[in-house]
C-alpha cells in the first residue's frame, strides 16, 4: 500500500463514507486531560477503578463505547465532566443525556456503576448545552486523528463561536472508529457520524441549513441504525430534507439473503406532529463502490469495505416511489 496517510488514501480512493457508523447502545465520556496512550484508557490520568470497572462492563457484554474526552479548559479545572448518552428501544431522534460534574476523576466509576443499577447520584447537573459534538484526535492511536483532527477541533471552536451557538459544545475524544475519514466526529445526542469534514459543510450540519447534498462527501451514516441500511437512510435525508433531522426513526432488516448481496430494510419516521410514515427499499451489495483502502497509518494491509446502495424504494402502502421523485 501506499505511504500516504490512510485519510489521504481513502479521498484519492473516492471511498463513500456511507454505512461507516458504528453505534452502539450507551456512549460513557469521561473528561480526562491529554496526553493519551495509545490505548487509551491505560492513559496516566485514568484511575485504575475506572479501567477495572470497564473490563467488568466487558466481561457482561454491556454495549457500552466508553471514550476519553478534553477541551481547551481540562488541564486547568479541578472538575471533571461525564457525560451518559443512552438510548431506548422505539421511535428514536438519538439518545438522552446524563451530565454529572465530578469533585474529581477517581468518582468516575462509582457513578458509572450507580448508573448501570439505575441509582441516581448527587453529581447530576442540568445545562443549556444541547449537542456535544467530540472529534477525533487520538494522535498516539492513528496519525490521522492528529494531523487532521487537531486542526478541525481549533476551527470549529471558532466557527460556533462565530455562529453564536452557545448550546454546542466541542470535544476531543479518544479514538471512535474510522480514522481513514479524519477529521472524524459524532454529533451527539443524535448519534450521527460525520467524516472528511471541512468548516462550511460543519457549518451546513450545525445550523441545517444550505444544500443537504454536501451529505454525500461527508456523512458516514446514522449509528442508531444498522451499517447496511445507513445508505437508505441518506437517500431518504436528500428526499426530505434537513426536515429529516426533527424525525424520530427506527429502522430494521426484514430479510436478507444467504450471503448478503441483496437486503430488504424498512425505515419507520415519526413528525414533529405525531404522524407516522414508513418506507420499505431493495439494497444491493454494491460492487462498484467498494474499493481497496489503507486500513490504518500504523497498518500496511489493505480494506475492503462492503457498500450497500438502494436498488428500489417504496412507502409503505407499497406503492413504488422512483428515487428521482
Amino acid at each position: 500500500m501506499s505511504n500516504l496517510f490512510c485519510s489521504d488514501h481513502s479521498r484519492k480512493a473516492g471511498e463513500d463514507l456511507i454505512g461507516t457508523a458504528t453505534g452502539c447502545q450507551t456512549y460513557i465520556l469521561l473528561e480526562c486531560p491529554q496526553p493519551w496512550m495509545s490505548e487509551a484508557f491505560n492513559s496516566k490520568w485514568v484511575p485504575e477503578n475506572f479501567r477495572v470497572m470497564i473490563q467488568e462492563v466487558k466481561r457482561a457484554k454491556i454495549p457500552i463505547k466508553f471514550l476519553l474526552i478534553c477541551n481547551n479548559e481540562s488541564h486547568k479545572k479541578d472538575q471533571t465532566t461525564l457525560l451518559i448518552y443512552h438510548r431506548k428501544d422505539g421511535l428514536w431522534n438519538g439518545y438522552s443525556k446524563q451530565e454529572f460534574l465530578l469533585p474529581n476523576i477517581q468518582q468516575a466509576a462509582g457513578v458509572v456503576k450507580k448508573w448501570l443499577w439505575n441509582q441516581t447520584s448527587d453529581c447530576e447537573v442540568t445545562t443549556s448545552v444541547t449537542r456535544d459534538i467530540v472529534v477525533c484526535a487520538h494522535g498516539s492511536h492513528d496519525q490521522c486523528c492528529a494531523r487532521y483532527g487537531n486542526p478541525f477541533y481549533f476551527h470549529a471552536n471558532e466557527t460556533i463561536n462565530e455562529l453564536g451557538l452557545e448550546n454546542v459544545r466541542m470535544w476531543k475524544s479518544t479514538h471512535i472508529g474510522g480514522h481513514r475519514f479524519a477529521p472524524t466526529a459524532i454529533d451527539l445526542p443524535e448519534g450521527r457520524y460525520y467524516g472528511a469534514l471541512e468548516q462550511d459543510s460543519f457549518k451546513s450540519v450545525l445550523t441545517r441549513t444550505g444544500d443537504v447534498k454536501c451529505l454525500e462527501k461527508i456523512y458516514r451514516g446514522w449509528g442508531v441504525l444498522p451499517k447496511s441500511i445507513q445508505a437508505l437512510e441518506r437517500e431518504l435525508i436528500f428526499r426530505h430534507g434537513w426536515d429529516w433531522f426533527q424525525y424520530k426513526v427506527t429502522g430494521r432488516i426484514i430479510e436478507e439473503n444467504i450471503d448478503q448481496t441483496r437486503i430488504l430494510a424498512e425505515i419507520t419516521a415519526e413528525k414533529p406532529d405525531g404522524s407516522l410514515f414508513s418506507y420499505q427499499a431493495k439494497l444491493i451489495k454494491d460492487e462498484s463502490q467498494m474499493v481497496e483502502v489503507k486500513a490504518s497509518c500504523n497498518k500496511n494491509e489493505s480494506l475492503m469495505c462492503v457498500k450497500y446502495s438502494v436498488d428500489s424504494i417504496w412507502l409503505s402502502a407499497k406503492k413504488f416511489v422512483p428515487l428521482s421523485a
